[in-house]
C-alpha cells in the first residue's frame, strides 16, 4: 500500500515526519511518500480528498469532516502563543481602519483574527510575502504565522497582537489549535488505526532522538538560525503533539464551537478521532 503525507516545507512539520526519514519506526509494510506544499495549497486539496494524510488548518478541518478524520496526535498548538498581528514601529496600534494581510482565508490564524477581531478587513497574499509587504507599506499590517513569529521584531516591525495570547486569556488558558493533521475515511479503520500508529510513533521517535531531528528538519528553517529552529519546534513539537490530551481536545471543540457561533464555518461540528493501532515502534 502506498499513502501519500502531505505537510507544509517546515522545520517542525520535518522534524515530526524523522521516524519516517531515519527508517526509525514500524511501517506495516505501508510506503510513504512525502508531498511538501504551503498550508493554503493543503487545505484547498483536502477539499477534493487528494492526499490519504494531510496537514490541514482547523479552519479548513471544519469542512472536511465528511471526507477526514482527525488524527489524535500531529497538532500545532500556540500554548499561549500563535500568529501575531503585526505593523512597522510608527504603524496602527490597533485594527480599526486597517486593512491586514492574511495567509489564506481557510487557515486558522485568519479563523481566530475574525473571532479577536469581526469587522476587520483583509488582503490575501502568500504568508511569505506578508511581512515585506508591512515594511512597503502595501498593507499597514500583516498576520504572521511559521518563522515570521520569531523574526519580525529582528526586522524592525512590532506586535498588535498575538492571537494566542488572547486566545489564553478568553478561554482561561486552552491552547489555540492551529494545524492538525487529518486521514481518510475511506482508507477503513483498520488501515486508519495502523496509519496513525505509524505517525504517532514517527513523532515519538523524533522527540526521543531531538538532535538528530533537528539536524534534519534545519534544511527546511528558511534561515532560522540553529538556536531560533530549536526553539520553533519546541513551540509546535511537544507533548500536546504527541498527543491533544483533554486540554487540548477540549481546545479544538472550543474553537469549533465558537466559529459556528459566529457563523464563521458553515455547520455545526462535533470532532470526530481516529482510532491507533497498537504501538510496534522499533527499537
Amino acid at each position: 500500500m502506498l499513502i501519500t503525507v502531505a505537510h507544509s516545507p517546515d522545520s517542525d512539520d520535518a522534524f515530526m515526519f524523522y521516524g519516517f526519514a531515519s527508517g526509525g519506526v514500524e511501517t506495516y509494510g505501508i510506503q510513504v511518500e512525502h508531498l511538501l506544499a504551503d498550508i493554503e495549497t493543503l487545505n484547498r486539496a483536502a477539499f477534493d480528498g487528494k492526499y490519504e494524510v494531510t496537514a490541514v488548518s482547523f479552519h479548513a478541518y471544519a469542512h472536511l469532516t465528511d471526507k477526514y478524520l482527525l488524527l489524535s496526535h500531529g497538532a500545532s498548538m500556540g500554548d499561549k502563543y500563535g500568529p501575531v498581528v503585526v505593523a512597522k514601529a510608527d504603524g496602527p496600534r490597533t485594527l480599526e481602519n486597517v486593512v491586514v494581510a492574511v495567509p489564506g482565508l481557510l487557515t486558522t490564524a485568519y479563523l481566530a483574527l475574525k473571532l479577536f477581531a469581526p469587522n476587520v478587513e483583509v488582503k490575501v497574499m502568500p504568508f511569505d510575502q506578508i511581512q515585506q509587504a508591512v515594511h512597503d507599506g502595501t498593507v499597514a499590517a500583516g498576520l504572521l504565522i511559521h518563522e515570521g513569529q520569531l523574526t519580525y521584531e529582528s526586522e524592525g516591525l512590532r506586535k498588535i497582537v498575538d492571537l494566542g495570547e488572547w486566545w489564553a486569556e478568553k478561554t482561561g488558558g486552552l491552547p489555540l489549535p492551529l494545524g492538525g493533521n487529518v486521514i481518510r475515511r475511506d482508507l477503513g479503520m483498520d488501515n486508519v488505526a495502523k496509519i496513525s500508529r505509524m505517525l504517532h510513533d514517527s513523532i515519538a521517535y523524533a522527540l526521543s532522538h531531538r538532535e538528530e531531528a533537528l539536524d534534519y528538519a534545519m534544511q527546511y528553517g528558511r534561515g532560522l538560525d540553529r538556536k531560533k529552529a530549536d526553539r520553533f519546534v519546541g513551540m509546535y513539537v511537544n507533548e500536546l503533539t504527541l498527543d491533544y490530551g483533554d486540554r487540548g481536545r477540549k481546545a479544538v471543540q472550543l474553537l469549533m464551537d465558537e466559529a459556528y457561533d459566529r457563523r464563521l464555518i458553515p455547520s455545526k461540528v462535533l470532532v470526530e478521532w481516529a482510532p491507533l493501532a497498537t504501538s510496534a515502534r522499533r527499537a
